[in-house]
């Protein structure tokens, strides 16, 4: 399942912080999402917040991308065999190319899922983020105990993240 870098589109916008003492990872983000705009101080401090939350030895560069749907799925397919649309997706770390993982959200998920989870959209992408974060940590959801387990992960973290008001600046443009 691995991914090569070269699949952005966009180039890739470099913000570089400590989110987990010993290990250090610099967060490179792609926005192919015309309509989302989102300060890089506001994403970083976003992780910063629940990172250190879970022992984990990620080196390297994180890559986080916000998609439309369309290509999310496309995708969710070519890497998982399923088209059906998903929130996000979460490649694994690669050391021998100095990658921390991929987290891959769909913006349009997150539009369409907030208001049937009475969530506002910035929290439904937040979690979508929270959650692929977890994957890159050791966390699955398999089956129902695993699945348990992820979702108390992910209110733990997004509790840490209510506390100190640390939710990322998400804004979708008319």
């Amino acid at each position: 399942m691995k991914r090569k870098r070269e699949t952005h589109a966009l180039p890739l916008i470099k913000m570089s912080t400590d989110l987990s003492s010993p290990s250090s990872l610099e967060i490179e983000v792609a926005n192919h999402y015309p309509g989302l705009q989102f300060s890089e101080n506001s994403l970083k401090g976003f992780f910063f917040t629940f990172a250190s939350l879970h022992q984990h030895s990620l080196k390297g560069s994180l890559s986080v991308a916000f998609l439309d749907g369309h290509h999310h799925s496309k995708l969710h397919g070519e890497f998982l065999q399923d088209f059906r649309p998903t929130d996000v997706i979460t490649f694994p770390p690669d050391p021998d190319e100095n990658m921390a993982g991929e987290i891959c959200v769909s913006v349009d998920q997150a539009i369409e899922e907030a208001p049937k989870r009475n969530l506002s959209f910035v929290e439904e992408l937040s979690l979508y983020l929270i959650h692929g974060w977890l994957h890159l940590v050791g966390f699955n959801d398999l089956d129902d105990l695993e699945r348990k387990m992820m979702r108390q992960e992910e209110k733990r973290a997004l509790e840490v993240v209510k506390k100190h008001c640390a939710w990322p600046d998400f804004r979708l443009a008319l």
